[in-house]
């Protein structure tokens, strides 16, 4: 890569970052706004959970659609794509009547936010297409680009958790909602404005065949993806933020805890280059780091739920520390995850790829979300923990296949 390309990709690099900062802030500001909202007019665990479930179902087709359509007409077109997409959610959802009956009002909610999900997976999809456009072909550069966007993204998600409680305080539910579609346009108009508008555009798959022929790597992944973020929202979702506030928690307090969680683990999410060890192919080392540490962060939810069921005293105290260990090791193995499939992925059409790979985690977050709600309804936290256990040990198990080579491994 020449040095005017570099500073090219750089330039393209720090835009794309700094538009999902954007969205990302209103998606997690536009959860707990739900969450809460919803929770302080008596809906059930189970019912909290199935207004997220479309949001999550939306994302497997709009990464797979997202994935194509940024591969065909332009990462920057989809990335605008996905930001009025969002604007649009918050609209709907904000036009929700006070006195419409509970089916209607639940029916409403599910419709916005799945137009709100499919929002922030065209979004997502063409951010981290981007990186693997902008990085060029350095597996380390590729890395720390990975590491810093996927971490400050959700430590800003963490920010917007605690956002949402905020505007939900000072702004209610509908004036929250119009803020952040007015600052969500203005992020939309920088897109527009600074990046190319045929970035990333080549020649996309032809047939559903080809555009599912992905390589042994990005379809294990896809696999191992699925539960890993399955075993984070059995409990995420619903399970502890209902357990805590059923414990004397506040909502400021569930809502703080959520945000700061969410922020350490992105945290480290930046930092997970320096705490994984490095090869030159860019896979010899990287694959047998993402079995280990799998295999840590399966055992932590078994010890936690195990702690529950014998009835150890201060449960409120020691979940969310075990949980905040439980996001130290979640973090680095999301990151390793997410630089990997950009190595495997091909080229010219990594958008196809990372959109195949973000329908498996769209698929993850729908089973964990609605696994959430039923499992606490069913044997309480203790019961998300263990269903996130087994998750876990699925995941563990499908890296043990992952190859070590690549025939379209990264160049140096």
């Amino acid at each position: 890569m020449t040095a005017r390309a570099a500073a090219s990709g750089t330039r393209d690099y720090v835009i794309v970052t700094l538009a999902y900062w954007g969205f990302t802030l209103t998606d997690g500001a536009l959860r707990m706004l739900v969450l809460l909202h919803f929770f302080r007019l008596g809906y059930s665990p189970f019912t909290l959970a199935f207004l997220f479930l479309l949001y999550e179902a939306a994302g497997i087709g709009a990464n797979l659609a997202g994935g194509w359509l940024a591969t065909r007409f332009g990462i920057t077109r989809m990335l605008a794509i996905g930001l009025a997409t969002q604007i649009a959610g918050f609209l709907l959802l904000s036009a929700l009547s006070p006195g419409w009956g509970a089916v209607l009002s639940v029916a409403w909610v599910v419709l916005a936010q799945g137009v709100c999900g499919v929002a922030k997976d065209l979004t997502k999809t063409a951010s981290k297409s981007a990186i693997k456009l902008t990085a060029g072909g350095a597996s380390g550069r590729l890395f720390r680009w990975v590491a810093f966007f996927t971490g400050s993204k959700n430590a800003m998600k963490g920010v917007g958790f605690f956002l949402g409680g905020l505007l939900l305080e000072l702004l209610g539910f509908r004036g929250a909602l119009w803020l952040m579609a007015v600052a969500l346009a203005l992020v939309l108009l920088g897109v527009l404005a600074a990046l190319p508008p045929l970035m990333g555009r080549a020649r996309a798959s032809r047939s559903a065949r080809e555009l599912f022929a992905r390589s042994a790597g990005v379809n294990l992944l896809a696999l191992a993806r699925i539960f890993l973020f399955g075993a984070r929202d059995v409990w995420f979702v619903v399970g502890l933020p209902v357990f805590l506030y059923a414990n004397g928690w506040s909502f400021t307090m569930v809502g703080g805890f959520l945000a700061l969680w969410t922020i350490g683990y992105g945290l480290v999410q930046a930092s997970a280059p320096a705490l994984v060890r490095r090869s030159e192919d860019g896979l010899s080392a990287e694959v047998p780091a993402a079995r280990g540490w799998s295999l840590a962060l399966a055992a932590l939810p078994a010890l936690l739920a195990a702690m529950l069921l014998a009835g150890l005293p201060h449960a409120a105290l020691f979940v969310p520390v075990g949980l905040c260990v439980f996001g130290l090791l979640f973090a680095v193995n999301s990151s390793v995850h997410s630089y990997l499939v950009l190595a495997y992925a091909g080229g010219e059409k990594a958008a196809e790829d990372v959109g195949f790979y973000y329908a498996a985690n769209a698929a993850g977050r729908f089973g964990g979300t609605l696994l959430s709600g039923l499992l606490y309804g069913w044997g309480g936290l203790a019961a998300c923990l263990i269903g996130a256990a087994a998750m876990l040990g699925l995941c563990w198990a499908t890296t043990l296949f992952l190859p070590v080579r690549e025939e379209r491994k990264p160049a140096l």
